[in-house]
């Protein structure tokens, strides 16, 4: 029987690995939990998650060298899953902490949410719990999943991209914002799979299917 492909799966010390390794698993995969830039290069296929600070966690991939890496894997033509901050880890620069540099793989900036949406009632930020995602690209990721799906959010900052032809899915929270992004190897959610029960599970089940097309 084949061994099941390894993912590296990044530590940058912002929390829910377990649960994202898990969540993997279940789907036939093999994730190695690390920050090892090597284990990164040797792997079929990296995976981002994280929530919290954005300036910590892109100071601990350049620290380590996993910014290189990286772009690396991404250059070889490897898959590459962004979680929550792993999707906004993915533009030029987020203003929290009055503005920090990202991986800038795409162009645009990472902003938070208004505390008022377009008709001036107040918003709850951060953006916590269930909401409708309607996706919008042809990316393997999305081959035979649904348009429609409801996904977990926990998040302040929403990604701003400066070429709409990246946004893959689409979510409303006070307005309109990309809830998925795709470019070539890379796929990037805001919302958690791995909290997502069923349909966060069949996204995962995407993915163990892109990485073995991959492979």
């Amino acid at each position: 029987m084949p061994r099941p492909p390894r993912i590296a799966v990044l530590d940058l010390g912002t929390g829910n690995l377990r649960s994202v390794a898990k969540a993997l698993e279940r789907v036939g995969l093999a994730p190695e939990v690390g920050a090892d830039p090597d284990a990164l290069r040797a792997a079929a296929a990296v995976v981002l998650p994280g929530v919290g600070n954005f300036a910590a966690a892109a100071a601990n991939l350049r620290a380590k060298g996993l910014d290189e890496a990286l772009r690396e894997v991404r250059g070889e033509g490897r898959p590459y899953l962004g979680i929550c901050l792993g999707l906004q880890l993915l533009f030029e620069k987020s203003d929290e902490q009055g503005g920090s540099p990202g991986l800038g793989w795409l162009p645009g900036r990472v902003t938070r949410f208004s505390p008022t949406d377009a008709a001036g009632r107040r918003l709850a930020v951060p953006h916590i719990g269930w909401n409708e995602v309607r996706f919008e690209s042809r990316h393997p990721m999305l081959a035979k999943g649904p348009e429609r799906a409801h996904y977990y959010f926990v998040h302040a900052y929403r990604a701003e991209p400066q070429d709409a032809s990246c946004i893959a899915g689409r979510c409303d929270y006070g307005e309109p914002f990309p809830a998925a992004v795709a470019s070539e190897q890379v796929f990037a959610v805001q919302f958690h799979p791995e909290k997502s029960q069923h349909a966060g599970l069949q996204l995962l089940e995407a993915f163990a299917g892109w990485v073995a097309a991959c492979s």
